[in-house]
Parts: C-alpha cells; sequence; structure tokens
C-alpha cells in the first residue's frame, strides 16, 4: 500500500510523490499597476494541528493540517522548489481553485485546467487573474467578503488554504523514472563524473531580498483575498490527462491564524511584521521576472477575474510605494519529516 502520508519538516511540507511546498513571506504590492516579482523574505513557521490538539477550535481538529501565522493584508507566495518527480498540484482559496475559479474538486480536470504542473511551475504568487499575470495572495479575516471565497461562492465557510497532489499512474511513471535513469547516465557519461540531480530554478526566496495548557476557543479565522498584479505565468499541461492518476495521493488543510492566536496555541513569538517596502526598494534589493520560452500559459477564468483586492474591502492601501530600478529586476529561468494528519474537509 502506498504512503499517502502528508509529511512536514521544518516549515517543509512534502505531499506523496515528493511535491514540496514552503510558505514565503514577501512584500505587499499596491493595487493598482502591473508589477515584477517580490522577494522572499523567509519562511513562515509551519506547525502540525494534532500538536496542539488541546489549544485550537474543535473544528480545526477535524480538518486536521498544520497552521501558521499571517498578519491582517501579509502577503505570501507557494514555492515548489524541491520537487522531483512531476506530479499535479491542486491549490485552494477556501476551497476555491486558485487555478480555475471552480469548486473543490478531488479529480484533475482540463477545461478548465484546475491544477499547477510541478517541477515545471516553480512557484505560485496568487490567483490565476489575467493573461500571464496574477494577483497576490493576501490574508484578511473571515467574515467582510473580501476572501476569494467570499467573492466566488458568497460564502466564507472554510478560509485557509487547501493543497492537493496527484501522482502519474502507474505506468507513466514507471516510463518517466525510466527515462530519468537514462538521462542521469548520459549526463554522468558527459562529464566522467556523478552529475548532480535536476531541480526546479531557485525561488526568489532564496535572497533576502526573492513557535496547565489553556483551554480551547474559537479562533479568529483568516482566508486569502487578492492584492497587486505581477507578471506570473500559470502553465498549460502539456500531458494529456490520463497520464496522471485518477484520485489524489495526498492532502492537507493550511489553517491561517493570526499572531495572538499563534502565540497563545504554540507559546512561540510569532515573526515580525513585514518590512516596508519603499525601505526595501530605496536599499537596492532586488525583484524578480521568470521566464520559461517553452511553456504555454492558461488563459484565465470568469470567476477569478472578476475578484477585487482586499483594499476595496477594508480601505486604501496607504504604506508608501517606490518602484524597483531596472537594474534591481533580476531575470529567472530562461532568460523526512513527521506526517501531518488529515481530517474532514
Amino acid at each position: 500500500m502506498s504512503d499517502t502520508s502528508v509529511r512536514i519538516d521544518g516549515n517543509r511540507l512534502t505531499l506523496p510523490g515528493g511535491a514540496t511546498v514552503r510558505f514565503i513571506r514577501t512584500l505587499r504590492l499596491p493595487e493598482t499597476g502591473t508589477h515584477p516579482l517580490p522577494p522572499g523574505l523567509g519562511e513562515f513557521p509551519v506547525r502540525r494541528v494534532s500538536d496542539y490538539a488541546d489549544r485550537v477550535p474543535e473544528a480545526w481538529r477535524a480538518r486536521g493540517g498544520v497552521m501558521l501565522p499571517v498578519y491582517l493584508r501579509e502577503a505570501m507566495w507557494l514555492s515548489f522548489a524541491g520537487t522531483r518527480e512531476p506530479a499535479a498540484l491542486q491549490v485552494g482559496a477556501g476551497k476555491v481553485c486558485a487555478v480555475s475559479g471552480r469548486p473543490w474538486s478531488d479529480r484533475l480536470s482540463r477545461d478548465p485546467q484546475n491544477y499547477l504542473v510541478l517541477p515545471r511551475q516553480p512557484w505560485l504568487d496568487g490567483i490565476n487573474s489575467g493573461t500571464g499575470t496574477v494577483r497576490q495572495f493576501v490574508a484578511v479575516p473571515l467574515g467582510m467578503g473580501a476572501t476569494v471565497e467570499g467573492q466566488v461562492t458568497g460564502e466564507e465557510v472554510w478560509g485557509g488554504v487547501q493543497l492537493q497532489a496527484f501522482t502519474l499512474e502507474d505506468t507513466e511513471l514507471t516510463r518517466w523514472r525510466e527515462e530519468e535513469r537514462r538521462r542521469q547516465e548520459s549526463a554522468r557519461a558527459r562529464v566522467g563524473g556523478a552529475a548532480a540531480p535536476a531541480s526546479a530554478p531557485a525561488a526568489p526566496g532564496a535572497a533576502p531580498g526573492y513557535g496547565g495548557a489553556p483551554r480551547p476557543r474559537s479562533a479568529p479565522a483568516m482566508g486569502l483575498g487578492v492584492g497587486g498584479s505581477m507578471r506570473q505565468e500559470v502553465y498549460r499541461d502539456q500531458r494529456p490527462l490520463s497520464d496522471w492518476a485518477e484520485r489524489p495521493a495526498g492532502r492537507v488543510f493550511v489553517h491561517l491564524v493570526t499572531p495572538p492566536e499563534w502565540h497563545r496555541i504554540t507559546g512561540e513569538a510569532p515573526p515580525p511584521s513585514p518590512v516596508d517596502r519603499a525601505a526595501y526598494t530605496r536599499a537596492g534589493l532586488p525583484w524578480y521576472d521568470y521566464y520559461d520560452q517553452d511553456a504555454h500559459d492558461l488563459a484565465p477564468t470568469g470567476p477569478l477575474q472578476d475578484v477585487k483586492p482586499v483594499g476595496d474591502w477594508i480601505g486604501d492601501d496607504h504604506e508608501p510605494w517606490q518602484p524597483p530600478a531596472p537594474h534591481q529586476v533580476h531575470p529567472l529561468g530562461d532568460a523526512p519529516g513527521k506526517p501531518v494528519q488529515d481530517g474532514d474537509w
């Protein structure tokens, strides 16, 4: 029987089949204009819900998964660096697909495509909202209607982030592994020694600039809304849908926790609030552009094109903005842990 466990190693989630996900803190973009990829400012700490079962709400225990602390209006992106074997990864924002805008499903679909293809897709910064662009993931409370979930479905029930991974079906996976073995042997022969394993592009987060128990109670619930637009493609799958397994190999629910609740639940101090973006840019630190000349961008879908930024719900963004100078935008690309307990969701 195959292992369907999602495992946590440090702050990294590893899904069955080897798909890896890290949640990266980043600068929040202005809600007008289209911008380069913002830098990574370090990983969000991630903890298993089951390790704090006596301190979290009952609904969280029922859903299982992991949790991370996030500030109001803080931005994040998902890094998939380290993924080796091909995987189809579904990403949900309050159980709304971040790629297609359709309701959460335990099946892959192609029209519209409701998943990312790893390792070709090195990261995802937001919902697929325009041709060659995404709108940035930004944390907001449930109950205001500002989340992607609230705007698409008219309800705010789930919040958080949902991940679900599919592997190649058995015959295709065997064929891929054999081709990869031959490729590695060929590479070793060319250099006369051991070849380094293939990997996805280094994520922008590699640069400084891309933790008697209290009684459980209801915790302020957070979900994902959207912020500014940036240049990023969501790639079309070039495999036939039949190459993928029919059922997911593993899934995990990611709860978003306010910093005060994080401290109450875990006893750990939350990370400091995000850096001022104008100060970051004035310091001359890098932003990024990523381009894959052999990949094809997915067209945006209606439900996600209509999602409004959080500023339309909770007021204007008054944080100062200073655009990066051209020399600060760097081209990328062509230019063992404990299992996480799943639950009902």
